[in-house]
C-alpha cells in the first residue's frame, strides 16, 4: 500500500484514528504506517535487521559535555569545547560504549548553517576517534519552550536540567510561515551526512508529546501536540527525501503499547515511520522487560534511547542485562555530572536541594572522570566486553 500524502495522513490520524484501528483488528501485528514516502522508502523489517546486524550491540548514553547546559551551547562556535568532548567520550570508550545520543538544534542552523555543520562534522571526528557512532537528535519536545540563541544562562542550583531548550521553541512551533526555516534544517542537516558511516541514526522527535507539566506546564503552547503531530510526520518526509543510509526514528515514551489499537496517534506515526523502534523507559527491570516484549510485536531491532534513574528504581544492574538479553540497545541519561545537572532529580523542579544528592539520579562519571559508583562502571565494562 502507497503511503499517503502527509497533509492527508495528519488529517487521517486526527479524525479516522478509531477506523484504522478497527481495520487492523484482523491483521497479526505490524508496523502501524505502510511503506513509502518521498525520497527512500521506510525500511522492510529485513532491511532494518540486516543493519541492526551489523553493529554490535550498542550501548551508550545521551551525551552533553559537562561544560554545557544545552544543545545551543554545545554546539555553538563561542562555546564548541572539543577538549571536553574528546575527554569524556574516551571515558565512554574506556567502559565499552560505542554510541553516543547527541541532540541538535534548528537555531544554530539557522544562525551559521555552514559553521554548524562544521562543527558538527568535527564532533563525528572526535566521536569517531573513540569508536563511538552518535544518534542525532533533531527536534526536542522537552523543557524551556523558549530557546535563545548567545549566551546561555548559568545552572540554577540543584535543578535538573534547569537551562535545557526545545527545539523547535514555542514561537516557531506555533508559525507554520517558520516551517520552510525547519524544512531546511532536517534536509540540509541530514544530506551533509546521508552516507557517512559516522553517524548510527537520526533521531527525527524526542518525546514529541511532552508537554513538561511540572516544569514549564504553564507557559507551554496550548495543544501542543496538535501542532507536533503534523511537523513531526513531515520531517520524518523531509529527512527521508535527502535519501539517508542511516535508519530515522522516533522513540515512544509514555503510554499503553501492548496493542497497535491502544497506541495514541502520534505513537502510531513514531513507531510507523520509523526504520527501527525506539523508546524511553525510566522504571524498574519488570517493567522494562514489559515494554520490550511489547515493542517485539513489531518485528523490527529495538534501542532503548534513555533509561537509568536510579531515584525511581532503573539502575545498570537490572536494566542493562535484560537489554543485552533481548539485544536491545541501551542508552541512559547521562555521561558526566555537569552544567545539566542531572544528578538532581525531576522533583528538584519542586523541591529545593541545597547538596549533592547521596542517590544521583542520572549519570556516570564525575568532572574529574572518576565514577560515581564503580560497581556500575565494572558491569558496563563486563558486559560490553562480551557483546
Amino acid at each position: 500500500m502507497k503511503f499517503l500524502k502527509q497533509a492527508a495522513w495528519a488529517l487521517l490520524i486526527g479524525l479516522s484514528f478509531q477506523n484504522c484501528a478497527k481495520k487492523e483488528e484482523k491483521k497479526e501485528a505490524e508496523t502501524p504506517i505502510q511503506e513509502g514516502t518521498a525520497g527512500r522508502e521506510i525500511w522492510t523489517k529485513e532491511q532494518a535487521k540486516e543493519w541492526y546486524a551489523k553493529q554490535g550491540w550498542l550501548v551508550g548514553a545521551d551525551f552533553l559535555p559537562s561544560t554545557a547546559i544545552n544543545q545551543l551551547e554545545m554546539f555553538q562556535e563561542a562555546s564548541f569545547d572539543t577538549a571536553t568532548i574528546d575527554k569524556e567520550l574516551g571515558w565512554a570508550q574506556n567502559i565499552g560504549m560505542n554510541t553516543m545520543r547527541v541532540y541538535l538544534h534548528d537555531l544554530l542552523y539557522q544562525q551559521d548553517s555552514a559553521g554548524f555543520l562544521k562543527r558538527l562534522d568535527v564532533f563525528l571526528n572526535i566521536a569517531k576517534k573513540h569508536n563511538i557512532k552518535p544518534v542525532l537528535v533533531l527536534f526536542d519536545s522537552c523543557w524551556d519552550p523558549f530557546p535563545k540563541l548567545g549566551k546561555q544562562r548559568d545552572p540554577k542550583p540543584g535543578v535538573h536540567n534547569s537551562g535545557w531548550v526545545q527545539s523547535p521553541g514555542f514561537d516557531a512551533l506555533k508559525d507554520s510561515t517558520q516551517y520552510p526555516r525547519l524544512e531546511r534544517y532536517v534536509k540540509g542537516t541530514v544530506a551533509a551526512f546521508a552516507n557517512d558511516d559516522r553517524v548510527l541514526m537520526w533521531d527525527i522527535w524526542n518525546e514529541p508529546d511532552n508537554t513538561n507539566n511540572s516544569s514549564y506546564g504553564k507557559v507551554e503552547l496550548p495543544n501542543k501536540v496538535d501542532y507536533v503531530l503534523p511537523l513531526m510526520v513531515k520531517s520524518f518526509e523531509w529527512a527521508r527525501s535527502v535519501n539517508p543510509s542511516q535508519p530515522l526514528t522516533a522513540g515512544v515514551w509514555a503510554g499503553d503499547w501492548s496493542t497497535p489499537q491502544t497506541l495514541k496517534p502520534i505513537e502510531k506515526a513514531q513507531i510507523g515511520l520509523s526504520d527501527v523502534i525506539t523508546f524511553h523507559n525510566y522504571e524498574d527491570a519488570q517493567d522494562f522487560e514489559k515494554r520490550i516484549k511489547q515493542l517485539q510485536q513489531y518485528d523490527r531491532p529495538m534501542i532503548c534511547t534513555e533509561y537509568m534513574s536510579r531515584g525511581n528504581g532503573s539502575f545498570f544492574e537490572t536494566s542493562l542485562p535484560i537489554a543485552k538479553k533481548y539485544n536491545v540497545g541501551a542508552i541512559n541519561w547521562g555521561l558526566v555530572d555537569g552544567k545539566s545537572q542531572t544528578i538532581y532529580p525531576w522533583d528538584s523542579w519542586k523541591k529545593t536541594y541545597t547538596k549533592e544528592p547521596d542517590l544521583w539520579f542520572h549519570d556516570i562519571f564525575r568532572k574529574d572522570g572518576t565514577p560515581y559508583k564503580q560497581a556500575e562502571v565494572d558491569l558496563i565494562k563486563k558486559l560490553t566486553a562480551s557483546k
